[in-house]
């Protein structure tokens, strides 16, 4: 099979491509780097079934030659990414996911779309199975990630019943491990990198929200699982194991053996309160569940942390500060 895979630079895209070639696929990765950087593929570069474009998919997508499979990756991911680039993560959820689309249905290709747990919003429904139409505020600061994966899903949609493309879409939830860059603005790498530093571990609002964390050797495994399937989807992919935030930045602090404390900060406007996939879906048509321990999981990706995290300006030893939270009330 030959693969093109857009945002393949990125923490998910890489491990996609690494997947695809440790399967004897061909890969095109292409990606404007806007928020991924080519060290995630740099250990890929020299495999001749590799090849590499930086190229912004809004802009168009042509191929040459025969594509088999088109995975659409590629969008601003984080709060921090797509709300300091608001239209480019609306650009790409739409013109960019028509030309992908246009690619496959040219090439005769399956394709898939990763979309993501965001398009239920603040859910109303616990856990969130995909009949749930969600709960999204379509004029707040995080729409412009939201309604862009939605709208991809209504064209991707919309392809597979006027153009008869095999196109399927899989919602994606947290999902975490080594490549996430330090300053993406996510709970847990922002977490590790605090605790690594020894700077304050930050958790919004009184951290009683939830997430369900899935390590993404799983995630990827559920996607090459979805692109070889008949279902068309939505389907969610993601671990139901749920946890707190306040829980997550004390297991961190704990497995990477920081002496950070931890300080509660204002939560973001439509921050969802609770997340957790309802994957009866994914086992009953992929035969998928995740089975990668949290804990075993966070310590790869601490690990792989450790490795990559710019210690120049702490010293050797990350410097220690003692912040006590007290009724919600940080105090040094």
């Amino acid at each position: 099979m030959r693969a093109v895979v857009t945002g393949g630079a990125g923490f998910i895209g890489s491990h996609l491509c690494e997947r695809l070639l440790a399967t004897d696929h061909s890969v095109l990765c292409v990606d404007n780097l806007v928020t991924s950087s080519e060290d995630t593929i740099a250990h890929l570069m020299d495999d001749p079934r590799f090849r590499f474009e930086c190229r912004d998919v809004t802009a168009g997508l042509s191929v040459s030659g025969p594509v088999d499979a088109v995975f659409h990756l590629a969008s601003p991911a984080s709060p921090a990414d797509y709300l300091r680039l608001p239209l480019e993560t609306l650009r790409v959820g739409s013109a960019g996911t028509w030309h992908a689309l246009d690619l496959a249905a040219d090439k005769g290709a399956r394709f898939l779309l990763t979309s993501t747990s965001e398009s239920y919003g603040d859910p109303q429904v616990h856990p969130q199975p995909e009949s749930y139409w969600g709960h999204v505020n379509p004029v707040g600061p995080r729409a412009v990630y939201d309604e862009a994966k939605r709208f991809g899903e209504a064209l991707t949609t919309a392809y597979r019943r006027e153009r008869g493309v095999d196109a399927k879409i899989v919602r994606i939830f947290n999902t975490f491990g080594p490549r996430m860059r330090p300053d993406d603005g996510r709970a847990i790498p922002t977490f590790i990198r605090q605790a690594l530093r020894g700077e304050p571990i930050t958790v919004t609002g009184d951290g009683s929200q939830t997430r369900s964390l899935c390590y993404v050797d799983d995630l990827v495994d559920g996607l090459m699982r979805m692109i070889g399937s008949s279902h068309g989807g939505p389907v969610n992919l993601g671990n139901p194991h749920e946890i707190t935030m306040l829980e997550l930045a004390q297991w961190i602090s704990k497995l990477s053996e920081s002496p950070s404390e931890i300080v509660l900060v204002p939560r973001p406007q439509d921050d969802p309160g609770k997340r957790r996939p309802a994957i009866a879906l994914a086992r009953e048509l992929l035969d998928w569940n995740p089975t990668t321990p949290v804990e075993h999981g966070l310590r790869e990706t601490i690990k792989d942390f450790r490795r990559r995290i710019d210690f120049d300006d702490f010293g050797t030893t990350p410097r220690r500060h003692p912040v006590t939270v007290v009724n919600g009330t940080a105090r040094r």
